[in-house]
């Protein structure tokens, strides 16, 4: 697996990997009845920076990488990341997390922050977690979940410096 930078070529696999899970409407606070081009210039906003992950030739997950803030906050990157729901559990949101954290760093972003991960979404919380970062905030019913209802939104921050290769450093 490969996870280099995105080319506008890209975007038809891109919404590939885009459409389901904004249909879904269960981890990602957009309209679930988005169209491509609203999707596409979303995950193109100015200052995002958009990666692919590729295996065997095939596009199988996205990410883009921002500073979380402007100004006084711009040492702190974000980032939104979507697998291809046929390529989950393989190891590809871990891989672009990896990635996006040596982006970041060459970037020269200090910190990581999402600020919205719906609560719900345990298998994202636990890689989270797993790859060093804390919960450090708690939106209580933020979310309209499409069956769960009102559910919290998590905010996770990392200190960049305190992970490599995803493997949180002793404090």
């Amino acid at each position: 697996m490969r996870v280099r930078p995105a080319q506008r070529g890209d975007d038809a696999a891109i919404w590939s990997i885009l459409e389901p899970i904004i249909r879904a409407g269960e981890t990602y606070a957009l309209p679930p009845d988005m169209t491509a081009a609203d999707a596409l210039a979303y995950w193109w906003s100015p200052g995002h920076a958009v990666f692919v992950a590729e295996d065997e030739g095939a596009v199988v997950g996205t990410y883009y990488l921002r500073a979380n803030q402007k100004g006084g906050g711009d040492h702190v990157a974000n980032c939104g990341y979507m697998t291809a729901p046929s390529a989950t559990g393989r190891g590809i949101a871990r891989a672009m997390a990896l990635h996006s954290f040596n982006e970041a760093r060459a970037r020269g972003f200090r910190a990581m922050q999402f600020n919205f991960v719906v609560g719900s979404n345990q298998r994202a919380v636990d890689l989270w977690e797993r790859l060093g970062f804390s919960t450090v905030g708690r939106i209580p019913r933020a979310f309209r979940h499409p069956s769960l209802g009102l559910i919290d939104a998590l905010v996770m921050h990392c200190e960049l410096s305190e992970v490599s290769d995803g493997v949180q450093k002793p404090g």
